[in-house]
């Protein structure tokens, strides 16, 4: 194995905890060089449309002068170091980019001397693939927490995302986990690059050609499980830096223990809390694309989202008097808030109806989870008492069907064996 094989390995396995490099949004078109990232949204695994496409996913150098208990990069950390000259990034993105092995960029980086050093390293890496390569596919590069706002806003003109993570939801959380950091180092590139990204936006309106600033937003990440916030406190947190920096996503990760004797980090055996994850994700789509507000969902009172229902659900059986929704009249609006109705088939049942009143036997056509949605809707044929069942009931009915599936499912799967 050559060194440079080496470095990859090491830096490749390095950048696998940072899960914020899924993106789409980006309208770089190809100007007479390589590559087109306005053609494929591009994203680590899968796009909004269900198609899988590759990401070069690296670190520049796993080097840190941090030491975050929680990073596998931390000073202290006894693994192996590696750093890749510019010239290598640039090297290995285009001979993978012209083998077809991959359709974009990920670059982030530990810190070493300090930040606007790295970051001056990562501008050089992007400009050298836009102008030199004349590269025109995907980008996605981190900000490095305290680089100078003229690093940037350069930075910005040549990539599609940028993003930077806020580690911990809560500063006391950080602070216990990364004392040398701090939220404030966060929110200011945030604020910045939105700023620009709007003023941008503006100045396009009245110049015909003007550039592009990170025309597929920028993100952020949070490490759920390592410190001991409830899901009311990390959503609320996600919700403000929705609001005030205008986010294109935020991720969760969910805690994944590197080392077993730091009395800081939770002892949790080796498995991620991956079913709490995925609530905060579906509550997360729930803000962003159903017109739920927060207080709905999660609040004072209901700080912890339920991990037996998603969160839709849970919302539906705490209030009953919302239901049952006639599919026949009720908007959009409150078709969508339906268990078991996403957005494509309350657009088909709303479209549908103008043509006659909507039957059982048409719903189940159109996409929908029924024996999760025919406990909160009527129909033309519906029998009305079934709108009278208790919640308890329905949550009961509903979690033994899902069981019983399951296990239908895996003794299908037995019998092929047998």
């Amino acid at each position: 194995m050559d060194r440079l094989e080496e470095k990859l390995k090491i830096l490749a396995d390095a950048a696998k905890y940072d899960v914020s490099c899924s993106s789409s949004g980006s309208k770089r078109k190809n100007i007479g060089g390589i590559g087109d990232a306005s053609s494929s949204g591009i994203c680590h695994s899968y796009t909004e449309d269900g198609r899988c496409v590759s990401l070069l996913k690296i670190l520049l150098t796993n080097h840190c002068i941090y030491d975050c208990a929680f990073c596998v990069s931390r000073k202290s950390n006894d693994v192996q170091r590696a750093a890749f000259t510019v010239e290598e990034v640039v090297k290995l993105t285009m001979n993978f980019y012209r083998r077809n092995y991959i359709e974009g960029l990920f670059l982030s980086s530990g810190i070493f001397k300090s930040a606007d050093y790295t970051m001056e390293r990562l501008l050089k890496i992007v400009k050298k693939l836009r102008l030199e390569e004349r590269y025109n596919g995907y980008i996605h590069l981190k900000t490095i927490p305290g680089a100078s706002d003229e690093m940037i806003r350069e930075a910005g003109l040549y990539v599609d995302r940028m993003s930077i993570n806020l580690e911990m939801p809560t500063e006391m959380g950080l602070k216990l986990m990364a004392p040398e950091k701090d939220h404030e180092s966060v929110k200011k590139p945030l604020n910045f690059i939105n700023q620009e990204i709007q003023a941008y936006k503006q100045e396009s309106k009245l110049i015909k050609h003007k550039p592009t600033f990170v025309p597929a937003g920028q993100s952020t990440q949070m490490v759920i499980g390592a410190t001991p916030e409830n899901d009311f406190e990390i959503m609320s947190v996600a919700d403000k830096f929705y609001k005030d920096y205008n986010l294109k996503r935020v991720y969760y990760s969910g805690y994944i223990p590197i080392q077993n004797d730091n009395s800081l980090l939770p002892q949790i055996g080796a498995k991620p809390p991956l079913i709490r994850e995925n609530r905060l994700y579906q509550t997360d789509w729930l803000l962003r694309f159903y017109g739920f507000k927060l207080d709905e969902i999660l609040n004072a009172n209901f700080k912890e989202l339920d991990l037996e229902i998603d969160p839709k659900l849970s919302w539906a059986l705490r209030n009953p008097h919302l239901f049952p929704i006639d599919i026949n009249t009720a908007d959009y609006k409150m078709i969508i808030r339906i268990p078991g109705i996403g957005r494509g088939s309350a657009l088909k049942i709303v479209q549908a109806r103008k043509f006659g009143r909507l039957h059982e036997y048409q719903i189940k056509k159109m996409g929908i989870a029924f024996n999760r949605a025919r406990h909160f809707m009527i129909c033309a044929d519906t029998p009305i008492q079934l709108g009278f069942a208790t919640m308890d009931s329905v949550r009961g009915q509903i979690l033994h069907n899902g069981a019983s599936k399951a296990k239908s499912s895996i003794t299908n799967q037995m019998s092929l064996f047998v």
